[in-house]
């Protein structure tokens, strides 16, 4: 492994463990060159996946892209990172799992809504408001109405 600090190849292991959910090794190298310290992750991948996106473009997919756009939707919310990272899991664990090379992005897109939904529903909707594309207020209440049945004129609120 290549020390992020000096480039030197000739980084050292100190310490390696599992992650929390078993889905990764943690481990906390060491560069004998610049005296750095740093930890990688090392992830068992089942296929090569590309990700087919809305316009037919094609990119391969990056784990780091996901969360990162799952932790943007739980910023600042009540949600552990171990939390959104078995998220991340299991939508990349379904995702090899089919047995397809090429995923649709509109699959992925429905794999964080559905695990959203579960974890945090403010999250749930933030992540909704840029998957669908959002214009103006009145889609945020429609979307809501629609998830969670809000009823009446005035959604429940009082005049």
């Amino acid at each position: 492994m290549r020390c992020p600090f000096c480039g030197s190849d000739e980084t050292q292991v100190k310490d390696s463990r599992p992650t929390e959910d078993n889905s990764a090794i943690r481990r906390r190298r060491f560069c004998p060159a610049c005296n750095a310290r740093f930890t990688t992750f090392e992830r068992v991948q089942l296929r090569e996946l590309t990700v087919v996106k809305k316009h037919g473009r094609r990119e391969t997919f990056d784990r780091d892209k996901l969360y990162r756009s799952i932790e943007k939707a739980v910023r600042k919310r009540p949600v552990e990172a171990e939390r959104v990272e078995r998220l991340v899991s299991g939508i990349v664990r379904r995702l090899e799992s089919m047995g397809e090379t090429e995923i649709d992005s509109k699959q992925i897109g429905a794999l964080v809504m559905e695990g959203l939904k579960t974890l945090d529903p403010v999250a749930y909707v933030r992540f909704a408001s840029v998957y669908r594309n959002f214009r103006e207020v009145n889609d945020f209440e429609k979307f809501v109405d629609q998830q969670y049945g809000r009823g009446g004129d005035d959604g429940g609120r009082d005049k």
